[in-house]
């Protein structure tokens, strides 16, 4: 018995040993360090997506800023790492691998560059790989594009200002029924002030059901621009698989991604404040004021053309203080043209007469390929001062010209007054006791109706806040902002709401200066 205690002993201690060697060699073999390349396809249909992996074998992985792929845009990219372990030939071998994926659309057949990956302080490089893109068939009847994303350009070559549309077609073959909308991206359009026309166009061509998404873009500067693409995600109905009630479920989900754009935006021939084919229109709604009422002056601009990035400075005019708001700008597509509005009112506050300068507005006209000028005129505007309130003197009479200021009383008038003056002062003290009285218990009162406090009417009009407040908008921010609101209330906003007792403190705050 005690010679197989120690047996079993010893087996006991041989299968220990062999699991610490077995948990050794786990943790400490690994494969060799190395970088590798691979796509989800060597070919892709023009419009789809493909994958790029690059897969580092090591434990630390430092990969390059990846953002465009022999000129195909990175749309997507993300990163996992992985942990495996192999028992082959009895051979333990642990793997510690990063993958960085990239997804992009390759619009021709491109070759991908060689990268280098610097794997626990080593630098180790892919392979190049060529992609090859064949053409799909344009959406239209008897195609067998079931989905499609297109892109177009109104126009490939504008100015500075120049707007443009471009336009993006998401085309449905008619009986491809989805799981769910479309998650769709819109283009990237950098470099470029973007109108999203809001209006968006569906209707079907042939086997296709078509929806339209418009852009408006308005350079801002020279160069040559790739715009785009737009990209989609689209899950299919499975009609192979059905819930309990008979409904289709969601197949596989497949990105789709539209064609890019060129866009060579030139200089504009003459420095402009804008370009287009637009008209000025605007008017004061007084020229003859009392002092510090309000002036107001609107100026209204539209055309052919994009406004949305255009600013009217404010004005400037000594002893002149000048409030204005923001600018209403709105641009929309009539037919295929670009049409523009932009509205804009300044208020000006005097106490003295004042004249609102001319203004000019350089225009560069692209059909006629000539500088036009829009000009705001002046105004001059005549203000009333308030009057001086006379002094008050004593009771005079003229005599020969001579101011006569000790003229005597006759003694029956001086009695009488003298009389009535008795009987006030033996009247007043009375009366003041009981008004003392009276002010004392309303005082009791309204401590006792805390509910009524902070209730008393406000003792100014909205209208002499807004004249006080005017004079102060360029020192206090919070002046200017209830001024704004004032302003808004005025022309017959009804959505805005004033705070009284701000109104109150504000008021009271500039009331003493």
């Amino acid at each position: 018995m005690q010679n197989l205690g120690n047996m079993n002993i010893q087996r006991s201690a041989l299968s220990i040993g062999k699991l610490i060697i077995f948990f050794v060699a786990l943790f400490t073999a690994a494969n060799a360090a190395g970088v590798e390349a691979s796509l989800s396809s060597p070919e892709v249909v023009q419009g789809n997506m493909v994958q790029l992996k690059i897969k580092a074998t090591g434990k630390r992985a430092e990969f390059p800023d990846i953002q465009s792929i022999d000129g195909a845009k990175v749309l997507g990219r993300s990163q996992t790492q992985n942990n495996s372990i192999s028992y082959i030939n009895g051979k333990m071998s642990n793997e510690h691998s990063t993958s960085l994926i990239l997804s992009f659309a390759p619009q021709h057949d491109i070759t991908i560059p060689s990268y280098s990956v610097n794997i626990d302080g080593k630098v180790y490089r892919t392979d190049p790989i060529k992609v090859k893109v064949v053409k799909a068939s344009a959406p239209g009847v008897g195609s067998n594009v079931k989905y499609s994303l297109q892109m177009r350009a109104d126009k490939q070559e504008v100015i500075v200002g120049e707007p443009l549309v471009v336009t993006v077609y998401f085309s449905l073959k008619t009986g491809v029924r989805l799981a769910d909308n479309p998650q769709y991206n819109k283009p990237e359009f950098k470099d470029f002030f973007v109108k999203e026309v809001n209006d968006p166009r569906a209707y079907i061509k042939g086997d296709q059901q078509v929806q339209e998404l418009r852009y408006i873009l308005t350079p801002q500067k020279e160069g040559t621009y790739t715009v785009g693409p737009a990209t989609a995600r689209i899950t299919e109905v499975d009609r192979n698989r059905r819930d309990m009630f008979g409904r289709f479920f969601g197949g596989n989900t497949k990105s789709i991604a539209s064609n890019t754009l060129t866009i060579t935006v030139k200089p504009k021939p003459a420095d402009t404040d804008l370009v287009g084919n637009f008209t000025l229109e605007s008017e004061v709604d007084h020229d003859h004021v009392k002092a510090n009422k309000p002036v107001n002056l609107t100026v209204r601009i539209e055309g052919e053309g994009s406004l949305e990035d255009f600013a009217l400075s404010d004005y400037e005019i000594d002893g002149v203080t000048v409030y204005s708001d923001d600018a209403k700008v709105e641009t929309g597509l009539s037919g295929s043209k670009i049409k523009s509005t932009f509205v804009k009112s300044f208020a000006f506050i005097s106490d003295h007469d004042f004249t609102i300068p001319a203004r000019t507005i350089s225009v560069y006209d692209t059909k006629k390929g000539q500088v036009t000028t829009l000009e705001i005129p002046s105004y001059s505007i005549k203000v009333d001062t308030p009057k001086q309130s006379a002094a008050a003197v004593p009771a005079t009479n003229s005599t020969n010209g001579k101011v006569q200021t000790n003229l005597k009383q006759p003694d029956s008038i001086l009695g009488k007054d003298v009389e009535k003056k008795g009987e006030i002062e033996r009247v007043a003290w009375w009366m003041l006791l009981l008004a003392f009285i009276a002010g004392s218990a309303l005082m009791y009162l309204l401590q006792l109706l805390p509910k009524f406090k902070g209730r008393h009417a406000s003792p100014f009009k909205e209208s002499e806040a807004l004249k006080i407040l005017y004079a102060h908008i360029n020192e206090d921010k919070e002046a200017e902002a209830m001024v704004r609101r004032l302003y808004a209330k005025k022309n017959g906003d009804k959505s805005v709401i004033i705070d009284k007792k701000e109104l109150k403190a504000l008021v009271e705050k500039y009331r003493t200066h």
